[in-house]
């Protein structure tokens, strides 16, 4: 790896383009560099990851309401158009409506890959956008693994180095750089026009973070599908020869001198040297639980203790619990965010997975978590919940923010500490790292694993037949035809699709 020293310039600095971190991250887009083994097989397992997830959300309203407008789109010009989770396989629509549909059913439940570093990201957010356009164009399975390769190492880099949240800008100003490289890549594009569709994808995706902080609403799923469907349209404008604003991320009036750390700032961002194969999705992880990731390990926790200690489940037997935990958890999705709606029963579900006090508290009742019925209302406004979830708070421990922006695997760590104390005075401590799921975990997920999750969330809305169908696919995705991309997706079963919302607008 190398690093790019990353500053903001004065105009009158005339930054060449070789300088530009946005030249640097095309450059690393068109290196022909061989994706490993290791590589190919991790983009099969996080392929039907996505699907797991998108079918699981396949009747949830937002994911209809993106359904609905991306069907409102039929295909446009120099292409066969790209398929929509859920319907008819044959129906196509235009690839950047395919890439929002499917994104929005992709992270509706928060439930598919993460990588946490300076900044945290879903990288699997990636794939919708490059396979909608691999369907549109043409390209074979080999191409698209290369273009998800790159996809996964330009949006982890960059969240390696460069903090967002910290400002409060949402991470998927990481996503559309990102995206934008992976078509690129997958393309055979050249390194100017990439280089021009990635400062126009990130122009175009920079929000700020309201869309997680207070009442989370339904555009949370929205965003990321957005960045890639920005994308998709840069990168054809970039193909037309349209240019984006330049130097994109050092200017003057550029994103960190305005949107980050300010004129003043400075970043190393780490990137493959030439020839230098893209691993970094091997850093990544995915999720066994739908939450919120850094409440991956606290769910672990809570239902090993709901079964090593029976006595915490007797009524008001719990006097208070405390979190102890990085920074990132104790402010985004614990006490320390000041957010009221943390602690209300009738908060909507994109606030709840984004507590940790409501989480722990469910955990540690059920001893075990589930994508829907975690979530009811019923469940979010029993007395006894309410009690104890009103009783547990999050503090912020220097030694766990340290282990969690360490980029050293063997200390990185997204969990922390729980301290009890019961009615009686007596305490019970634990503590987790990193969730079970995790490479380092008890129970590293493997392709197995990712194969029982599809099953499992794919069980009530595809057909057993259309199950096997996609697993077979999927698990040969290097050696697919341009075809058979083309049939890389998921059709639900007969009246699944009518079961669900059928919103209206003005498409």
């Amino acid at each position: 790896m190398i690093q790019h020293h990353l500053r903001v310039h004065r105009s009158d600095e005339n930054l060449a383009r070789e300088g530009q971190l946005a030249w640097q991250l095309a450059r690393v887009a068109t290196d022909p560099a061989e994706v490993t083994p290791e590589v190919v097989d991790m983009i099969i397992n996080r392929v039907i990851d996505n699907a797991a997830v998108a079918a699981a959300s396949l009747t949830r309203r937002p994911v209809s309401s993106a359904r609905a407008q991306a069907l409102s789109h039929p295909v446009s010009t120099g292409g066969d158009g790209a398929t929509v989770f859920g319907p008819d396989l044959a129906r196509r629509v235009s690839p950047e409506w395919a890439a929002w549909a499917n994104g929005v059913a992709v992270r509706e439940l928060d439930f598919h890959d993460t990588f946490l570093a300076a900044e945290y990201s879903h990288p699997g957010d990636n794939i919708p956008p490059i396979v909608a356009v691999a369907q549109h164009v043409g390209c074979t399975g080999a191409d698209l693994v290369r273009g998800i390769a790159t996809g996964y190492e330009i949006q982890i880099d960059l969240a390696k180095a460069i903090s967002l949240h910290r400002h409060k800008i949402d991470h998927v100003a990481h996503l559309g750089p990102s995206a934008a490289a992976g078509i690129g890549t997958m393309l055979g594009l050249d390194q100017a026009t990439i280089h021009q569709a990635i400062g126009q994808a990130l122009h175009t995706t920079t929000a700020t973070r309201q869309s997680r902080k207070g009442e989370i609403s339904t555009w949370k799923a929205h965003a990321p599908a957005f960045a890639g469907k920005m994308a998709v349209e840069a990168v054809d404008r970039a193909m037309r020869g349209e240019t984006s604003p330049s130097p994109i991320y050092e200017g003057e009036d550029g994103v960190v001198a305005w949107l980050l750390d300010g004129p003043d700032a400075s970043y190393d961002v780490p990137l493959p040297g030439a020839g230098e194969p893209k691993l970094a999705i091997l850093d990544s992880f995915t999720k066994e639980h739908s939450a919120e990731y850094q409440a991956q390990a606290w769910i672990d926790l809570a239902r090993k203790l709901h079964h090593e200690h029976p006595e915490l489940l007797a009524p008001g037997a719990v006097d208070r619990i405390v979190l102890h935990t990085s920074h990132h958890t104790h402010y985004v999705i614990g006490s320390g965010a000041n957010d009221p709606q943390k602690y209300d029963p009738t908060a909507s579900r994109e606030t709840l997975d984004h507590s940790i006090p409501y989480i722990v508290a469910v955990a540690l009742q059920d001893g075990a978590w589930h994508h829907v019925d975690s979530y009811r209302p019923e469940r979010a406004t029993r007395a006894d919940t309410v009690e104890l979830w009103h009783r547990i708070s999050t503090a912020e421990d220097a030694e766990w923010t340290r282990r969690y922006h360490s980029l050293d695997p063997a200390e990185q760590a997204f969990g922390g500490r729980i301290e009890i104390t019961l009615t009686d005075g007596s305490t019970i401590v634990d503590e987790i790292a990193v969730a079970d799921a995790h490479p380092l975990g008890a129970r590293p997920f493997a392709r197995a694993d990712y194969v029982h999750k599809f099953r499992t969330l794919a069980a009530d809305v595809l057909d057993a037949e259309e199950i096997e169908r996609f697993l077979a696919l999927a698990e040969r995705l290097p050696e697919l035809d341009a075809d058979e991309v083309k049939q890389l997706s998921i059709q639900a079963a007969s009246g699944v699709l009518a079961s669900a919302p059928h919103p209206t607008g003005l498409f």
